[in-house]
């Protein structure tokens, strides 16, 4: 039994010192001391890092398909009323949104910012006493009111009893409704004298598009939307201006869910328009996002790049429709990141390296100065030390 402990104890590689033997000095203790340091400023590095996750980037091929693409905005028009701006959708496969009002919220804002209503994309008629019915003479008593939809009715039994119906009759058609006044709907809600309440007032409109994943784009424009020889067109002259003034604010714009360390380059950009009229234009690039947090949760969304250009145009010259135009494509590469979290032993290994390293720089450097104090002593004693 003796013979063996003798035999483990010769395998001791760090044999023991007596003490007696032990020269402490003023050097060592400070070398000890910053090395002491520098070791535990490393260690709290190193745990941090083991702690908080980690995020692994990959770029692959995107290869969905039959996806749906969700855009979420959040603009601010500070003299555009909201009676006149729409918002139209459309992409290359020729689906198209026009003058679309569900799931989006307009806010009439003053010359100062300040909220004057909140509605829904939406404007009721009110109710007047016997308007006029379709066959040409007023509401009675025992009748059921049906509008006139003034020749763009689809079919024979059709009504428009408000004048936003008889302008969404219009717009199928593809007419432009050049006097309001001359339909008896919008001369009884007072369409026109609204756009005058409104003069001077902005809109804050927000809500979100759900749209194919494919290129597209939309637009926020003056003026009700349609089809006119598969031209897009928008009706302008119901509102009898010269001049939409198409400054604005992106609040925010972001294409799919919040993931974090997303960054929306739109958001907070602004725009001042210094000419009659003008046609902004934003060219998005949209890359398809993965994000996988520590806990297996996968978020599906998306980041973009973008370039912008602006067509300014002076009065009786308008080359362009007037609005905020926003082009999006989709980029065929996806990226993907992965939250991860160190593992114990790869923490365990670093934390050995750095104690190990440290000392052995420390020790390094604590050889060098001792036996450099010492052949200068030695130097000094003999008086060859100048």
């Amino acid at each position: 039994m003796e013979s063996i402990i003798g035999k483990i104890r010769s395998l001791d590689a760090y044999p023991k010192i007596n003490e007696d033997f032990y020269s402490r000095t003023l050097s060592g203790g400070v070398i000890t001391l910053a090395s002491s340091i520098v070791m535990f400023l490393l260690f709290i590095s190193e745990l941090r890092l083991y702690l908080n996750a980690v995020t692994e980037t990959k770029l692959v091929v995107d290869t969905s398909r039959g996806e749906r693409l969700r855009i979420n905005f959040d603009v601010t028009f500070p003299a555009l009323p909201c009676s006149i701006v729409s918002l139209d959708a459309m992409d290359i496969s020729g689906e198209q949104h026009l003058d679309v009002r569900h799931d989006i919220i307009k806010k009439r804002i003053d010359a100062h910012g300040n909220v004057i209503e909140t509605r829904p994309d939406t404007i009721g008629a009110p109710k007047i006493d016997r308007p006029l019915q379709r066959h040409g003479g007023r509401l009675e008593h025992n009748e059921t009111y049906c509008g006139s939809c003034y020749g763009a009715e689809a079919a024979d039994d059709d009504c428009c009893n408000n004048c936003e119906e008889v302008r969404e009759a219009y717009r199928k058609k593809g007419w432009a409704l050049s006097d309001p006044d001359l339909i008896d709907q919008c001369k009884r809600e007072g369409f026109l004298q609204k756009i005058k309440d409104e003069e001077g007032e902005g809109c804050n409109i927000y809500g979100f598009l759900d749209v194919n994943k494919v290129a597209g784009n939309f637009h926020f424009a003056p003026g009700k939307s349609f089809q006119q020889s598969n031209v897009h067109v928008h009706d302008l002259l119901a509102f009898h201006k010269d001049s939409f003034n198409i400054s604005h604010k992106i609040n925010r714009l972001a294409f799919g869910d919040y993931f974090p360390g997303v960054v929306n380059p739109l958001d907070g950009v602004q725009w001042t328009q210094h000419t009659p009229n003008a046609m902004y234009q934003y060219f998005l690039k949209v890359v398809p996002t993965v994000f996988t947090d520590v806990n297996g949760h996968v978020i599906q969304s998306n980041q973009f790049s973008v370039t912008e250009h602006v067509k300014g145009a002076e009065l009786g010259q308008l080359q362009s429709l007037p609005g905020v135009f926003l082009f999006y494509d989709l980029s065929p590469i996806k990226v993907t990141f992965t939250e991860t979290h160190v593992s114990f032993l790869h923490f365990l290994t670093n934390v050995c390296a750095i104690v190990g390293g440290v000392f052995t720089v420390s020790g390094i450097i604590d050889s060098f100065v001792y036996h450099g104090q010492k052949a200068i002593k030695k130097k000094m004693e003999i008086g060859k030390f100048n």
